[in-house]
């Protein structure tokens, strides 16, 4: 028996054209991954997290945020896609869906998504801090970043603190989210800017606004549905009920 208020997401997302996923650190924290706050345990508590996520930081202690990118890597490495993100997957087989994530951990390409904006950029690429070249091949587990071969500094592609969005990127994340019929928003805190603002121009533009959250956000009062509880658990049901009202996938 569900709800009526998952009933009638999935009613609106069936007769839909355009969907767009908008994602965040909820959902990577169902696959272990914690949240960049939460990561500072241990050794990296005593750090302010901005001192190791802005360029200026980069500079002054290029070794101490090298190695904290690193150990956050290696959590990213060794997570799996959660029931979540193989959701998402899934209603791609049978909508057609963008995913637009806050989220720089890969894992909803590793769960099967094919059409992925990464606002955020992403911690397993990597380029120069100079020039921006691309580095391919960057060892784990260096206790100081390489130098590329124009003399600069290897960075984490990741956008840090004082950093603008990738202007592509965020641009078409605000194309299609003026574009969709619905945007599904999962697991954000809907306070970082400007992905935060996204679900706002899609309501401007006459989406439909369904989020997934186990806790209200500045989002809630916006959206046309809000559904209480973990993406993983969720997800999978409502994805099911669409496919259930547009007939499941051949393949």
């Amino acid at each position: 028996m569900t709800s009526p208020c998952m009933d009638r997401a999935a009613d609106t997302i069936a007769c839909a054209e355009r969907v767009v996923v908008l994602t965040g650190a909820g959902v990577s924290k169902e696959s272990g991954i914690p949240t960049f706050r939460d990561a500072q345990t241990g050794l990296w508590a005593k750090y302010n997290p901005e001192e190791l996520a802005t360029p200026q930081g980069f500079l002054k202690d290029p070794q101490l945020v090298w190695q904290w990118y690193d150990y956050r890597r290696r959590l990213v490495m060794e997570a799996l896609p959660n029931p979540g993100h193989l959701a998402i997957y899934h209603l791609e087989k049978v909508l057609p869906v963008v995913v637009v994530t806050q989220n720089v951990d890969g894992l909803h390409k590793r769960a099967g998504s094919s059409d992925i904006i990464e606002l955020h950029g992403s911690i397993l690429r990597f380029f120069c801090f100079d020039e921006h070249h691309s580095a391919d091949n960057v060892e784990c587990n260096l206790q100081a970043p390489p130098l590329c071969a124009c003399g600069s500094l290897i960075r984490p592609a990741v956008v840090w603190f004082n950093e603008t969005l990738p202007p592509d990127a965020l641009q078409r994340a605000s194309e299609l989210v003026m574009q969709a019929d619905v945007v599904l928003v999962i697991g954000t805190s809907g306070l970082v800017q400007p992905a935060a603002s996204l679900p706002w121009t899609a309501k401007r533009h006459g989406a439909k606004v369904i989020e997934v959250n186990p806790d209200r956000t500045p989002i809630s009062d916006l959206s046309d549905i809000f559904l209480a509880g973990p993406a993983g658990v969720l997800l999978p049901q409502l994805v099911q009920l669409v496919e259930d009202r547009v007939g499941k996938p051949t393949s």
